[in-house]
This record gives C-alpha cells, structure tokens and sequence, in this order.
C-alpha cells in the first residue's frame, strides 16, 4: 500500500440496517491469485486461484469479499473459482483494473465458514444456506432488480411475474451460462414451455426469421425453433438443447451453426425492450444486457403440478422453495 492507491469502502453495518445476504466482518481469510480475465459483452470474468482451505468452503453462487468487495461466485472448479464483475462493479471499485498475475484479498461470507466448521455434510448444504434464504422470494424495487441481475450474472436462476401481459411466472436463466442441468430443471421442475428470448439484432445476425401469423394472444413473436447444427443427436436433449442456447448466445454465431426446424424455440424482443412491451420476452433480454452479458435468455412458466399456472401465491412458493429472488415487471 502506498500514498494514492485506490481503497475500496464499505462502512459498517448500524443498528436496524438491513442484512442483504453477504455478512463480512473486514478479515482477510487468505491471499488469492488472479489466474485470468475473460471479457464478456460490457461484463468481466475473474478467475481467482485461492488456497485450498479457502476453496472448500465456497459453492456457486455464493459470495465472497475480493479486495473488501462484495461478489457472487459464479463458478468452482478443482483449484480455481470466478466470479462476474458486472460494468458498475468494474468501473466504481478497483476490481475493474484487475488482471492475470495480480494479488487479491479474500474474506468468505460468514454463514458460509460457520457451516463449514459443522463438518462436510454441513459444508455440502452452504449453497443453499447462503444463497437460498437472503435472495429468495419477492424483493421489491431498485434492490430486487439488482439482485435478479447478479444471480444471472454468475449463472444463476431468477423468476419473474409478468403482472401486465400474461398474468403468468417465469423462471429465467441468462444463455451465455446456461447448462444442461439449468435446461433439465426447467423441463423436471418449471413444467412449462422453454423458450429462447433474443435481441433482434441477434436474430438478424443467425438469419432466424418470424414464423409466419400474428403471434399468440398476447403479441408473444415466435420464430423459426433451431437444432445446432454441430450435434450428433436428435437436438432433444438438456445438454444438446442447452448447448443450442449458448451458441445464441455467442456473438460470433451465424446462420449456418443452426439446423432449421428444430427443438429450441427463439422468441424476438421489442427493440425497446420493456419501454414497448411488458412481456417475459423483453424481461428476459433487459435482465441479460444490465447482467453485462448476451442478450439472449431462456424463459419458462412455472407450471402447477396440477397442470394450471402458478398464481402469485404460487410464485411466491416456488420462489423460496428453489431460492431465488422473485421481481416483477413495471
């Protein structure tokens, strides 16, 4: 540390201040390093190697304290973990300037090292400690939305009622990191129809066009449903209809990585977005552009066992029954 580094702040917490799901008392567990950077769209990458001890206690979609700033694991593998630094992230902390080789340090979320303390099979369930209790269910205004965009910015699932259009819930993932295990939750659990919102200008670039007549009851644009045209199966599949989704998703896609007709359904956004249509499609696109990521998602109602659609009480349940934040359109 030398005189005019930039520090990144965070004043402590007061009495009666809200808790908002990362609980960090200003300790550095340990000392990581940035193994690399990979820029996404307007959103950035870190991959951190920290000590093994530190690794164990983190899961996907937790969160950590890198240089005293609050971020969401996106992804842990073997001897490394990344997390997503969305643009306002980037530019109002010092993270932004971060590269491969530099030092950082780590503090893990407090919930997350007392689990790990009661032993491997508490340690198992820190995904669903940490991340299932604070974001879950209906959280209103600028909090909620900026919730629902950092858990699809490390990947994570999101559900949204539509109060305007549909009357219907949709539980939504962003298609850069969608997995198979994301798709075959929505087919297992969600129950509804899977369908692939894009930005026009996406559309445009692979050449999927409209299917002909004037959409369903409630203006929804259905196009063209797409294989990837690479798979060696039937395109019906979890991971091969999740792989069709990530090559959406890729900006250097074009018309001939897909076979047409196919098993995943693209849907067209308003070119405004939600200032020309209040719809699951338009929210899906606006929720992956502010995640900094493609602007492309994948939506799907959430669906009662008894065959009817989810309600707002429904919702609400299904919210914090699979931990996830619930925001709706306006």
């Amino acid at each position: 540390m030398e005189p005019g580094v930039a520090v990144n702040l965070e004043p402590p917490l007061c009495l009666g201040d809200p808790l908002d799901g990362h609980l960090v008392q200003g300790s550095v567990d340990a000392v990581g390093k940035v193994l690399r950077v990979d820029d996404e769209g307007v959103g950035r990458q870190l991959w951190i190697r920290p000590p093994g001890r530190v690794l164990a206690q983190l899961a996907g979609k937790a969160p950590i304290a890198v240089d005293g700033v609050s971020v969401t694991v996106a992804e842990v593998l073997r001897d490394r973990f990344s997390v997503v630094l969305l643009p306002s992230t980037a530019a109002d902390t010092t993270l932004g300037a971060l590269g491969a080789g530099d030092r950082v340090n780590l503090e893990a979320d407090l919930v997350a090292r007392l689990v790990a303390r009661r032993g491997p099979a508490a340690a198992r369930d820190v995904d669903a400690v940490v991340t299932g209790l604070p974001w879950a269910g209906h959280i209103g205004g600028r909090t909620g939305v900026d919730k629902v965009v950092r858990q699809l910015s490390a990947g994570g699932r999101v559900l949204v009622w539509d109060a305007e259009t549909e009357a219907e819930a949709d539980v939504i993932f962003a298609g850069t990191r969608l997995k198979p295990a994301a798709y075959r939750f929505l087919l297992t659990q969600v129950c509804g129809f899977p369908a692939v919102p894009c930005a026009p200008e996406v559309l445009e670039r692979t050449g999927i066009e409209l299917i002909p007549g004037g959409g369903d009851r409630h203006g929804t644009a259905f196009c063209v449903p797409v294989d990837l045209a690479e798979g060696t199966g039937t395109g019906v599949s979890a991971a091969e209809r999740a792989a069709t989704v990530r090559k959406l998703a890729d900006p250097g896609v074009v018309p001939a990585d897909f076979l047409r007709p196919g098993h995943v359904s693209p849907l067209r956004a308003k070119p405004g977005l939600l200032g020309e249509r209040q719809g699951h499609t338009e929210a899906t696109v606006a929720l992956c552009v502010g995640a900094g990521l493609a602007p492309v998602g994948v939506c799907c109602e959430v669906m009662n066992p008894d065959g009817t659609m989810a309600s707002p009480a429904d919702a609400e349940i299904a919210a914090l029954r699979w931990g996830m934040p619930l925001a709706v359109t306006a």
